[in-house]
């Protein structure tokens, strides 16, 4: 729409509404000379006088008077799309959201959060999607609503906000010979075989990186796709598994304990992230809001 000019439209919705060329001009807050400078743009572009003098008063055209009410339409539909967005009874809200997290962070947080968006909005549905990859395309894509978890490289365009940092820790099964005495040391440490969460197949991690940079290496026996399974696999085995330790809830309630890892290892950022074009979405930063006091609180 190169050559439009959508003052034009208000100034024609208030002409014909007025028939008058210094109550328009009022009714708009312009002087009566640039109103009729107006009026002359728009009689330029529709072709038409639009109003023409009658005795005392102005009368509308024809043609203005068949396009009134669509002109009058238009001008309220403007000023709705170009106005911010109207204040929500969030109670009120029939919405779903879909939130992308891993399995660990489903177990320990999801029902946390559906009972306070239940009790906030009644209406307001969630749906948890698997992870299996940190591809921001699903948020671009509106595939999904938030992603929760690390943050990653890339998507610079992306919103973010950190919910809680982490770190990692060890875990072994109940009665494990390494739990008879603490610290860990290296050595034993390195003793054991492993069982590390990786959605890559990858043996390597951050583990081996601050072992390799002390001299030492350990044997990755086994990958699985989640830390709930790294869980269960160090129940079950004499395997020392790795994990966050935020999952000590689902270690603990599995017969697992955790205990500080040997050498020094990155803590990391659980954030949610979003795409920008729901900054301003009220219900969408209703929903971000909510879940960040949850874990504050």
């Amino acid at each position: 729409m190169p050559n439009i000019d959508l003052n034009l439209l208000v100034a024609l919705d208030a002409l014909l509404t007025e028939r008058s060329v210094s109550a328009a001009a009022r009714k708009l807050g312009l002087s009566t000379s640039a109103m009729s400078r107006t009026l002359s743009r728009l009689r330029a572009a529709l072709g038409d006088p639009i109003l023409v003098q009658a005795g005392r008063g102005m009368r509308a055209t024809p043609h203005a008077e068949a396009i009134a009410d669509q002109v009058h339409s238009l001008t309220g539909a403007v000023r709705t799309v170009l106005s911010p967005s109207p204040a929500v009874d969030i109670r009120q809200v029939q919405r779903d959201f879909t939130i992308r997290a891993n399995d660990a962070f489903v177990l320990l947080y999801a029902a946390r959060l559906s009972s306070a968006v239940a009790s906030a909005a009644p209406g307001v549905r969630l749906h948890f999607a698997p992870k299996p990859d940190k591809q921001i395309q699903p948020l671009r894509d509106a595939m999904i609503d938030l992603d929760i978890g690390v943050i990653s490289g890339g998507g610079a365009e992306l919103r973010g906000q950190t919910l809680f940092t982490d770190s990692f820790v060890g875990i072994a099964r109940a009665g494990h010979p390494i739990l008879a005495r603490t610290p860990v040391t290296t050595e034993q440490y390195i003793a054991w075989g492993h069982v590390v969460s990786s959605r890559r197949e990858r043996f390597h991690g951050p583990v081996d990186e601050a072992l390799a940079a002390a001299g030492f290496s350990r044997k990755v026996s086994l990958v699985v796709p989640s830390y709930p399974a790294v869980i269960a696999v160090a129940a079950a085995s004499d395997l020392l598994g790795l994990v966050p330790r935020s999952c000590f809830p689902l270690a603990a309630a599995s017969k697992t304990e955790m205990f500080e890892l040997p050498v020094a290892t990155p803590s990391f950022a659980i954030a949610q992230t979003w795409h920008p074009r729901m900054d301003a979405d009220p219900v969408h930063r209703w929903l971000r809001g909510l879940i960040f006091e949850t874990f504050k609180a």
